[in-house]
């Protein structure tokens, strides 16, 4: 594995290759958001036949920005991945990228369609083309204010609400009481940091997000939304699979199936068990 980084208006990017990088080969890139590459640890094992590159987005990992409180938006992160994928310098990639990654790589097609041959957004949250999104941005903006005025822990039981609910955001959601920060191992005390990445990519536009049919449709790329089979419908799933069924909709795709849910890849990375095999398997199928 090799770990360079390369630099940006306003941060410092850290990315991974592993294995060598030679004329005619296509990188497997995987990317998430505000997950950084220490989440795909057991989706690579998978794909020791491919060259396969991860990296921290800005102010994840070893990721560093000038100022680590400042918003971070969609296009702040296509850009990104734009630098990384020139400095990486092998053309075209296939791409797997999974909830904000997925949202991050969608805007990047839009720009810079020339970048990507394949890629599989796996439930990006694009809240924004949901008919509830007026409350998933009221949520949203509530969450940055707790998290402004209270700290992390009561800011990301929100967040933790709004993942977890079935269906859409109605007026009950929004009624109801905050929860206790210890019932998800958060602290409830404010240690007086405002530099997390998600709640900087919140500030920055939230799940608030839309696929520009247009530009992404115009890309002589293949796009695939990626759906997990336990992560429910376009009517009555969580927030991130509403959406990715809006987005294949809005596509004119139909979406694939993942095994697992959100979080279907994960082999116990941060204490959490997906189906990474089979997971693995239906990637290698939609990669072709």
């Amino acid at each position: 594995m090799k770990t360079q980084t390369v630099s940006v208006p306003g941060a410092t990017l850290t990315y991974d290759v592993l294995g060598e990088l030679e004329p005619g080969v296509i990188p497997l890139v995987l990317i998430g958001s505000p997950m950084d590459a220490t989440g795909f640890g057991t989706l690579t094992s998978h794909f020791t036949d491919r060259v396969v590159v991860t990296y921290d987005p800005r102010n994840t990992g070893r990721s560093r920005r000038d100022d680590p409180t400042a918003a971070v938006s969609f296009d702040d992160h296509a850009e990104d991945l734009h630098a990384v994928l020139n400095a990486l310098g092998s053309g075209p990639v296939d791409i797997f990228a999974s909830s904000g990654g997925a949202v991050n790589g969608l805007a990047l097609v839009a720009r810079y369609p020339g970048d990507v041959r394949t890629l599989v957004a796996h439930e990006p949250p694009a809240g924004g083309a949901l008919d509830d999104r007026e409350n998933i941005v009221s949520v949203c903006t509530d969450m940055v204010s707790t998290y402004d005025s209270q700290g992390l822990g009561p800011a990301m039981v929100k967040f933790m609400a709004l993942l977890m609910h079935m269906g859409p955001i109605d007026d009950a959601f929004l009624a109801q009481p905050a929860g206790d920060p210890a019932q998800f191992g958060f602290p409830a005390e404010d240690d007086g940091a405002r530099d997390d990445p998600l709640m900087s990519n919140m500030r920055g536009g939230g799940v608030d997000f839309v696929p520009d049919v247009d530009a992404i449709g115009a890309a002589p790329i293949r796009v695939v939304i990626g759906v997990g089979e336990e992560s429910g419908g376009p009517d009555d799933g969580h927030i991130a699979a509403r959406a990715a069924h809006k987005a294949a909709a809005l596509l004119g795709l139909k979406p694939v199936i993942f095994p697992g849910g959100h979080s279907g890849f994960l082999g116990g990375e941060f204490g959490q068990m997906g189906k990474p095999t089979e997971f693995a398997a239906t990637l290698r199928t939609v990669l072709g």
